[in-house]
């Protein structure tokens, strides 16, 4: 017993000492990828006020970082940034949904019909190919220009994203496993919803994001043209007051909303989808 001692304290230190190097190196892991886009916008942020000292263009067009910056923070400390970008999150959220419900439905028949594949199927593969923005003018006559003309451009932005994804999702799915299930005794909507659905949702995933993506280009096409307090109307304002900086720092807070959301909610889900699926 006397002799075991030690070596169970030798084991036990082992032990410890493997299991602080692993957190290290985890730690490390987590900070790595902070520290590498630190230094990548540092060398971004030089290299365009490097431009600018340069004078290839006058200031009040091309303004350096530090103005735009100045403009973001008076923009934000004025109570106008925030309140446009909360006008279009509601807008972009009203949209989004209804192209999400219309789009999984649509891009189920797709993959799981071929009668509608065949028909319909060409109609969004040449919607898809058709820019968002092109739906704007017959937006305009046919519901004014008001928030229904946008949530219009909106849904038709982003719905043949969504509905494109959700049918490569379902055609991608083993046929082993509906077999399986069938077997099993699932059937009707159970068969959709616990396994056709699930098998999908990485190739949904994308379908979403990129949906979302083009939501939001769309959102702002259509913000362009209705005077509401908007991050789409703040653009159009700066360009009409020749205010370069105001313009860039609108785009700028155009971005922050944009990867806000995109870590917020769908960074999330694909690192969950990642690890159920064995890819990360």
């Amino acid at each position: 017993m006397l002799i075991n001692v030690p070596m169970r304290r030798q084991t036990m230190s082992g032990e410890m000492t493997t299991m602080l190097a692993e957190q290290s190196r985890l730690g490390r892991a987590r900070v790595m990828p902070w520290i590498r886009r630190l230094i990548f916008y540092l060398i971004l942020l030089s290299i365009w006020e490097g431009i600018v000292r340069l004078e290839i263009w006058p200031p009040y067009l091309f303004p350096g970082p530090l103005i735009v910056a100045n403009a973001l923070w008076e923009g934000v400390t004025q109570g106008l940034f925030l309140p446009a970008a909360l006008v279009s999150l509601r807008r972009l959220a009203i949209g989004y949904s209804i192209s999400l419900s219309l789009g999984l439905v649509l891009g189920l028949l797709l993959g799981r019909n071929k009668l509608i594949q065949e028909t319909v199927g060409s109609l969004v593969l040449g919607m898809q190919a058709l820019p968002s923005v092109c739906w704007l003018p017959l937006a305009i006559l046919w519901f004014g220009l008001n928030e229904r003309a946008i949530i219009f451009v909106v849904v038709l932005g982003a719905l043949f994203s969504i509905t494109l994804g959700v049918e490569a999702g379902v055609k991608n799915t083993p046929p082993v496993y509906l077999k399986a299930a069938r077997n099993l005794g699932a059937r009707g909507v159970r068969l959709y919803t616990q396994v056709l659905l699930p098998a999908a949702l990485p190739a949904i995933l994308n379908g979403l994001k990129q949906g979302w993506s083009f939501a939001w280009r769309s959102l702002m096409a259509g913000e362009l043209l209705y005077y509401t307090l908007s991050l789409g109307n703040l653009l159009q304002t700066g360009r009409d007051l020749n205010d370069a900086a105001q313009v860039m720092a609108v785009m700028v807070m155009i971005v922050i909303v944009g990867v806000t959301i995109d870590q917020i909610l769908f960074a999330p889900v694909e690192r969950r989808v990642r690890e159920r699926w064995g890819l990360a």
